[in-house]
């Protein structure tokens, strides 16, 4: 993962630049190291390239040159992946990520695994969201407000669906370990 990573790092600074709101298209081929033992590319690369691909986005939006002048960094606080096809080895496939909005302390990303047959038609055979956040360098959660205040207007159309704004309540951690009972013992 760390030479995909380096790769992408260096095709991202060169590749098209993108609005902050746009599709960031990356394009990936499943490796050798990628498979798990029942010859699909493991579950958890998915998560790793999602990553890489979000990366990728941050980079060609330009969003990633703010953070680095304000010394501010993403992190995930949750993040849910579907399957409907598995990725085999040698397979093409694009990884479509956007910005799907903002609550009141987190942005929404969701992130598509796509594969385009012979005759051209697309084909979503993952889809994946997470849900983050921006931390300071120097200490400190970055607030929402400050992060559109730095990256600009948020479009009308960039929300986030209902859903999954129930799913990230859902599955969110307690704030401190006293307050969460092991259901094990």
């Amino acid at each position: 993962m760390l030479w995909r990573t380096l790769l992408h790092s260096l095709l991202s600074r060169f590749g098209p630049r993108l609005g902050h709101y746009d599709v960031a298209r990356t394009r990936f081929i499943t490796l050798p190291t990628d498979q798990d033992i029942l010859r699909h590319m493991n579950n958890g690369v998915y998560l790793s390239i999602m990553d890489i691909a979000r990366f990728d986005m941050l980079q060609r939006t330009g969003i990633w040159a703010i953070f680095l002048a304000k010394g501010w960094y993403p992190v995930v606080v949750s993040e849910t992946i579907s399957f409907r096809k598995s990725l085999t080895l040698g397979q093409r496939f694009t990884v479509e990520s956007r910005i799907l909005g903002f609550d009141e302390k987190a942005v929404y990303v969701e992130q598509r695994f796509v594969r385009t047959d012979a005759d051209g038609v697309p084909e979503v055979y993952a889809q994946g969201f997470i849900r983050g956040r921006f931390l300071k360098r120097g200490g400190g959660v970055v607030t929402i407000e400050e992060l559109t205040d730095a990256v600009g207007a948020v479009p009308v159309s960039v929300t986030v669906p209902h859903w999954l704004l129930e799913w990230s309540t859902d599955v969110a951690m307690p704030a401190t370990r006293a307050a969460a009972p092991s259901v094990w013992e």
